[in-house]
């Protein structure tokens, strides 16, 4: 096997097991895309062998220093590198090579020899690139989970602009010719882009501004309901552990325990058994009715409907109404929004009666079981030390 192919599984599984996955861009992927893209140029410009090598070996190093961080992520880059190649035996000078050639893709770094460029051609030929878009949103989404940056859609075509036309060249004579004209259809593409949104600007900011608010209510309100739902999932959890458990316990005493307290030499243990059987079912009664159901419901009049002061969305206000009644209003509540948002905030607000009482009896039910089990096994304790 090969060097480069060496390499190529190394940066692979690298990337697997330790890249994070908010790495959208900077990943496997690209660094095979920029490996290729260095291939298609030295296809076409005199490169040696050796050199050839060289450039490849860096290329494919030359992102490895983001499985840490992507500060300064070249010179981990490096130090990866220089681990890899130590154990293939390379020499210090082919290594120091290789260093640099990493350390050319630093974007403020301009390159002093064709290795060079052909490395800095490679790392920025997607802005030639067919799926230029495409590649440009996976930076995006990688900046902002990483949070470099967040940016608006005009925020980041202008920086995409400026960059491609302003701060952005090819270096090697093929990219120039090959290219430049691709990256010359890409600025086209970004400034269609910012010309459409600017014509637009006025009509949209609006519309989007009430639909930003609309979905982060619409969060707000589905969240809400599913940590109640979940909060009420938990307690009865737990309820139905101290059930089961207490139950057990009731069973055998009940079997075991309780039909032998009729010998006089049992006498003793009368009083604790009483404790135990009492705690347990006292525990079962509160585990009930924690659990047991408690539909909330209010009473209204027809004129309460017509006046949307009843929250429709819950079963106890509607179970009783008539089907076309209730079909009524509801397609007068789907027509009103803000109708909606006030039945929401009922529901929620008797979701949260139903799980403040479920919750308290749930604290009872813990604190009745505690002190049960503790003076049970008190009294067993005392009921054998007084024999």
């Amino acid at each position: 096997m090969s060097i480069l192919d060496k390499a190529k599984n190394y940066v692979e599984i690298l990337f697997k097991d330790k890249l994070s996955s908010v790495y959208f861009y900077h990943n496997f992927i690209h660094t095979a895309y920029t490996v290729n893209k260095a291939e298609e140029i030295m296809k076409n410009t005199p490169v040696s062998d050796d050199d050839q090598e060289k450039v490849l070996l860096a290329l494919w190093f030359h992102d490895t220093g983001y499985i840490e961080c992507a500060m300064n992520h070249e010179e981990r880059g490096v130090e990866i590198m220089k681990s890899f190649l130590i154990q293939e035996n390379y020499s210090e000078n082919y290594i120091r090579d290789v260093e640099k050639l990493i350390l050319a893709t630093k974007i403020t770094h301009e390159p002093d020899n064709l290795l060079e460029k052909i490395v800095k051609d490679a790392d920025f030929s997607h802005f030639a690139g067919h799926d230029y878009n495409d590649i440009s949103d996976a930076l995006r989404k990688e900046w902002e989970l990483t949070n470099v940056r967040c940016f608006s859609n005009d925020e980041w075509n202008a920086g995409n602009l400026d960059m491609l036309k302003n701060k952005h060249t090819f270096y090697t004579e093929y990219a120039k010719e090959n290219w430049e004209p691709l990256k010359k259809k890409n600025i086209k593409k970004i400034e269609k882009k910012l010309s459409k949104e600017e014509d637009k600007k006025e009509g949209i900011e609006g519309k989007k501004e009430k639909e930003k608010s609309d979905r982060s209510v619409d969060t707000l309100f589905r969240v809400t309901l599913n940590n109640h739902t979940r909060l009420s999932d938990i307690a009865d959890s737990k309820a139905n552990i101290l059930l089961s458990v207490n139950a057990v316990i009731i069973s055998v005493c009940l079997s075991v325990l309780v039909p032998k307290l009729d010998t006089p030499k049992n006498a003793h243990l009368i009083l604790p058994s009483f404790i135990l059987l009492l705690s347990s079912v006292l525990t079962i009664i509160f585990a009930i009715l924690s659990t047991k159901p408690n539909v909330t419901k209010t009473t209204f009049t027809d004129q309460d409907i017509v006046n949307r002061k009843v929250n429709l969305l819950f079963f106890g206000n509607f179970h009783q109404m008539l089907f076309d009644d209730y079909h009524n209003a509801m397609k007068d509540l789907i027509k009103d929004r803000d109708y909606i948002y006030d039945s929401m905030v009922k529901d929620l607000y008797y979701l949260g009666k139903v799980l403040d009482r479920k919750y308290k009896l749930l604290s009872i039910t813990y604190k009745v079981f505690m002190a049960g089990i503790i003076i049970s096994v008190l009294s067993f304790g005392f009921a054998f030390l007084s024999l």
